[in-house]
């Protein structure tokens, strides 16, 4: 059989940095664990706009509706500030998930035991965190039509924006979020406005439909938005796997990641339909930006993009057992104290670059092999 294919895209700020360690993973699982990937890089942001013109190539997009999965660092900076909206670095990203059809944003929220100092909850009450928000990425009130600025007719303007869901566009994001619970605590909570909505009615009706005639052993519960928000800061625990529309989905993962104490720990799934070899399209990437202000300084914290691959083994490649073990890789090494600058608040940890927080984690790895 032909070896599982990856495209890494590196990106710009951090990307390239972050990146780098991920190769060092991805290198040590071809030769100690005997998982080969065909490994091709190319550019995308301000890096395929210094050398294309625009921020992603068509060239690059054909190779990443190819390949198994496709691996993203940041794109962005101030360099790029004044270019025209459409050749942004980010309309990039975006072409990557509308034309590869990435309809589910998967974001865990996962609190380390060494970290849980770091969040602004309570330890207590974040100890243990470890859930999964499913967000619908490719509709919503970010695509719906009509939208715009019009004048009034009255000497004013009227902005519209236009909140849209068609049944199939809710049930499929609803069966990754069922398929994950299956994986995890069997536990789903959708989250809407169906008390103002009628997306929200909709979305609930059609959550409920799916559970019904398809996952009736998932636990499944329903949430107003407003009110998921509040208990995820009051008691986050309670939650398994929360399936939510686009725009809630932006703000409740958002709040969800700050549970955690730093956006450098947080990587982030977008998946797509099954394709003829049955693995979803795919793009992985940490939720972290380009940070251009640290870029080239060796601070950059590499385990968001790290624990990104991991989230590749894990839906793409149906290898759990490895990325347990490359999870739990990073979580002895922050344990043992080493630490990138965005995680030195705590006395007695030991500073490490970029570089060497990656360094960290293959001998993590290496003595996890060891231990067998």
């Amino acid at each position: 059989m032909a070896n599982p294919s990856l495209l890494i895209l590196p990106g710009d700020g951090i990307g390239p940095e972050v990146m780098a360690e991920v190769r060092k993973v991805i290198d040590w699982f071809g030769e100690k664990r005997g998982l080969v990937f065909d490994v091709e890089e190319d550019l995308v942001g301000g890096a395929a706009y210094d050398v294309h013109g625009v921020p992603l190539a068509d060239s690059t997009m054909e190779k990443a509706q190819s390949v198994d999965a496709v691996l993203l660092g940041a794109v962005g900076g101030p360099k790029y500030d004044d270019l025209p909206f459409e050749v942004k670095p980010e309309r990039g990203l975006l072409r990557l998930r509308k034309e590869m059809d990435l309809f589910a944003n998967l974001r865990p929220a996962v609190c380390f035991d060494a970290l849980a100092d770091f969040s602004s909850l309570k330890p207590e009450v974040i100890s243990g965190l470890d859930i999964m928000i499913v967000r619908e990425l490719t509709s919503g009130v970010y695509f719906g039509e009509p939208r715009g600025i019009f004048d009034d007719n009255e000497g004013g303007r009227v902005g519209i924006n236009t909140q849209r869901y068609t049944t199939e566009e809710v049930r499929r994001v609803a069966r990754v979020a069922f398929e994950l619970a299956r994986r995890r605590n069997n536990r789903v909570c959708s989250m809407e406005k169906a008390n103002v909505m009628e997306s929200g009615i909709l979305w609930r009706e059609e959550v409920q439909w799916v559970h019904d005639n398809e996952y009736p052993d998932v636990e499944l519960s329903h949430m107003y938005a407003d009110a998921g928000a509040m208990q995820l800061v009051r008691w986050p625990r309670q939650f398994d796997v929360i399936v939510t529309d686009n725009l809630f989905g932006d703000l409740l993962s958002d709040v969800a990641a700050m549970l955690t104490g730093s956006l450098g720990m947080l990587p982030s799934a977008s998946l797509g339909a099954p394709m003829e070899n049955g693995r979803p399209k795919a793009l992985y990437e940490p939720v972290h930006g380009s940070a251009p202000d640290i870029a080239g300084q060796g601070k950059a914290n590499p385990c968001a993009c790290i624990l990104s691959f991991a989230m590749a083994l894990r839906y793409s490649f149906d290898e759990g057992a490895e990325a347990d073990r490359l999870e739990k890789a990073v979580e002895r090494v922050l344990a043992e104290g080493v630490r990138t600058p965005d995680l030195l608040q705590k006395e007695g940890a030991t500073p490490a670059t970029t570089a060497e927080m990656g360094d960290a984690i293959i001998r993590a790895l290496d003595e996890s092999l060891a231990a067998e």
